[in-house]
């Protein structure tokens, strides 16, 4: 891992992990880098986060300072940040967002000119500037200073462009919206209700604080209770920068990244849309989701955890959908991020073509109990965990005790100092017992 960015951009609370100095070398370094035969241009989109302001002060005054040009979307999505990114030729893009962590964190996440993460030489690059370790940056100065630029029309390109994606009329659809207080709170209701839906929001009043606070699609309950005290067809909750999306069904049930990536791979090879017949996910999938698939004979390619591994095996092999338990979802024809807003275009394509209720879609997806639990360590104890021999036992006894009839995982979090441990098998009482206990190691030998 590198030394400050995780699986998903520099992330940590703002003005201490990641401060104000960092992302103004940032803005150093890009201008500079991608400065070298031609003028530098770079787009920007921020979250709701108060400190999203400072931060893109900072990475445009880096930027323009080494004579790159900076074009601020202001408060937008990761997914239209990417959109933009590619379609406008820029040399790369920014998101100023720490996706579904609390307001006080906040990240920069870096796209490649075609609206990918950024290639890790770039950032190997980016780490030894920010190390003092690189090359000496020179000040733009007189005419070669870049400039910054108003860019909202962006961010309403990429709007019209999901809308268009639509190929049915939502009219006589009744949904539930929870923008999570984030990057959607402004856009994700006039896109649906453009759609034909008649639409119910919630977490649409940011104040700087409140994103992600007991709202989105880390805290679907308030979903749960807006769908089935509305009586609305189906609920959709994104996440802070919307890159990411769950489902909530008629009944109040939710319906996660697994059985939407299951329902929606079964749609594509319907409508003969499928590459390859194949859908990539992660190791963190349900077992009963791969059930599913094989039933349906369809193809599942696993990867390591992180939307950055799906999309790396999508562009390889050739495949077109692809995703996470968590609600990232890669629609590859129509983008190269996940994208919470059109994972929920997609899924009311399906609903409005099939004519049936999403309980009834899922209904076959069968669920293995599974328990994830996330212990936070201290700083000073990443990349310990399968260093410590008392850890390693307690896994090993959970893995002989469990045998072919569960799957553990344990893992360190690529953008928080967590801790993950999954277990999944046909015991509920099991896969608690177990969970629990490798946690409760982990906390004893990593938190103090």
């Amino acid at each position: 891992m590198s030394k400050y960015f995780g699986t998903d951009g520099f992330r940590g609370e703002a003005n201490k992990a990641l401060n104000v100095e960092h992302a103004y070398k940032i803005g150093r370094f890009l201008g500079a880098y991608y400065g070298r035969e031609h003028k530098c241009s770079v787009v920007i989109g921020k979250d709701t986060r108060r400190s999203g302001y400072m931060f893109e002060c900072a990475l445009t005054a880096g930027l323009t300072a080494s004579g790159a040009d900076a074009y601020l979307m202001h408060v937008t999505t990761t997914p239209s940040v990417s959109y933009i990114t590619r379609t406008d030729d820029f040399d790369c893009g920014i998101m100023i967002s720490a996706s579904h962590n609390p307001y006080f964190d906040n990240g920069i996440k870096l796209l490649n000119g075609d609206g990918e993460k950024m290639e890790q030489y770039v950032i190997d690059e980016i780490e030894r500037y920010l190390d003092g370790k690189g090359a000496e940056i020179p000040f733009a100065t007189g005419s070669d200073i870049g400039k910054a630029v108003d860019y909202a029309a962006g961010r309403n390109r990429y709007i019209g462009y999901l809308i268009s994606l639509a190929t049915h009329s939502y009219k006589g659809m009744r949904i539930g919206l929870d923008c999570a207080n984030g990057s959607t709170w402004m856009m994700a209701k006039s896109i649906f209700e453009t759609l034909g839906a008649e639409t119910v929001v919630i977490g649409n009043q940011p104040n700087g604080l409140n994103i992600n606070n007991d709202c989105g699609s880390t805290h679907i309950e308030g979903l749960r209770r807006l769908v089935t005290e509305n009586k609305l067809d189906v609920g959709f909750a994104f996440d802070g920068d919307a890159d990411r999306c769950l489902a909530v069904d008629e009944k109040g049930n939710i319906i996660d990244g697994d059985k939407l990536i299951a329902i929606l791979s079964r749609y594509m090879k319907e409508m003969g849309t499928l590459k390859n017949n194949t859908a990539v996910v992660t190791v963190m999938s349900n077992l009963g989701f791969h059930r599913f698939m094989n039933e349906n004979k369809i193809e599942t390619v696993c990867t390591k955890v992180g939307d950055r591994y799906v999309l790396e095996e999508m562009l390889n092999n050739g495949y077109n959908i692809g995703g996470e338990q968590s609600g990232h979802i890669i629609f590859l024809d129509h983008a190269t991020t996940g994208d919470g807003q059109l994972t929920a275009v997609q899924t009311l394509e399906l609903l409005s073509k099939c004519k049936r209720p999403l309980s009834q879609l899922v209904k076959d997806i069968p669920d293995f109990p599974q328990l994830l639990v996330n212990v936070k360590i201290t700083e000073d104890k990443k990349g310990l965990w399968d260093k410590t021999q008392k850890i390693t036992d307690i896994i090993a006894q959970a893995e002989q005790a469990m045998g072919e009839n569960g799957r553990i995982l344990v893992r360190e979090s690529g953008t928080e100092p967590l801790v993950r441990v999954m277990i999944e098998g046909k015991d509920e009482k099991e896969v608690h017992h177990w969970t629990h206990l490798i946690a409760d190691t982990i906390k004893e030998c990593l938190c103090r």
